[in-house]
């Protein structure tokens, strides 16, 4: 599936689809909208025109790629005319399994069995969309995530009936548009929203127990952890910090939430084989042959070159924008 033999319908053109039919345009691919009315297509098509050249004005596109938003994305009068000489179909509607089922039986049923469909949800299971699709086999997960034309990640989850002729080809296609695909596993939430949700849930009973405000959560976490989020991901964050010492912690946040925060077996195996993480050389990952002095120098110039960024773009007060609003 190279680039230039691509054609793509984005079905459901909300925030989300609307993001991803720019980013699909943007590399010169042609792409058609559709969304439940042809005026409302039409409606989108030139809201995502316009604001494409918003990005490209505000130094956030080239101009080149907004120019071929313009060129390659239109929009459909329906369904079925958007679905015509396609060969990649994005289902973008919203996070409701009847809704979402409903579409995909249009959809595979109005396209030929070689045609791919990548459903863009954000936690259901995709074994669980696949029986409404004919040719499971061409059927996958394709989880963008918001806003679409910046953040790199995309989930791509295969179907127990997924070709791995597809998955392959739809990973090469993300990456040939400059996203960063991850294969990952069938599971509610796939890795993304089980993570953030988690977060989000604790982040949540902070506030509940009066430890903390919003605010003051929100502070806390993009002034620490969060702020290392960017450049490593929680496993070489614990190699680096030092994984006797996330041990150590976890023994006294189990003692006192139990197995809500309960001590994970993979690390207390990894602490009792002196895998220590960069301290020792081995850990979840391998810091043998000067990798450790490279992943430290690494870190200390991404955080001090992130610390630089965020001086210059400044903060935007969310605490006191709240209160002027009310």
């Amino acid at each position: 599936m190279a680039n230039h033999d691509v054609r793509v319908a984005v079905v459901g053109a909300g925030y989300m689809g609307g993001g991803i039919a720019q980013s699909f345009s943007a590399r010169g691919i042609d792409c058609v909208v559709v969304d439940e009315s042809a005026q409302r297509s039409r409606e989108r098509v030139r809201e995502l025109h316009e604001e494409a050249d918003e990005f490209a004005a505000d130094g956030l596109l080239p101009a080149a790629m907004a120019d071929a938003v313009r060129a390659h994305l239109r929009a459909a009068e329906s369904l079925d005319s958007a679905l015509v000489d396609v060969n990649y179909v994005a289902e973008v509607v919203p996070e409701r399994i009847e809704v979402k089922r409903t579409v995909l039986e249009r959809i595979s049923t109005a396209v030929g069995p070689e045609v791919v469909i990548g459903t863009n949800t954000s936690a259901i299971p995709i074994g669980e969309l696949a029986t409404s699709v004919t040719a499971p086999e061409r059927f996958l997960g394709v989880h963008w995530m918001n806003p679409a034309p910046f953040v790199p990640s995309v989930e791509v989850i295969s179907g127990v009936r997924t070709s791995p002729s597809v998955v392959e080809d739809v990973v090469g296609f993300l990456r040939a548009i400059g996203k960063v695909p991850t294969v990952v596993g069938d599971s509610p939430g796939f890795v993304a929203n089980r993570l953030q949700y988690a977060l989000f849930r604790e982040a949540a009973r902070l506030v509940e127990d009066g430890v903390a405000d919003p605010a003051q959560v929100d502070e806390v976490v993009r002034n620490s952890f969060g702020f290392r989020l960017p450049f490593f991901g929680p496993f070489a964050i614990a190699d680096i910090a030092g994984l006797d010492v996330y041990r150590d912690g976890f023994t006294t946040l189990e003692a006192a939430y139990g197995d809500r925060i309960g001590t994970p077996r993979m690390l207390v195996d990894q602490v009792e084989r002196g895998r220590h993480g960069l301290k020792t050389g081995q850990g979840f990952y391998e810091f043998d042959d000067g990798v450790g002095t490279d992943v430290a120098r690494y870190r200390d110039r991404a955080y001090a070159g992130l610390d630089r960024l965020r001086q210059e773009l400044g903060e935007i007060d969310l605490v006191e924008r709240r209160d002027q609003l009310r």
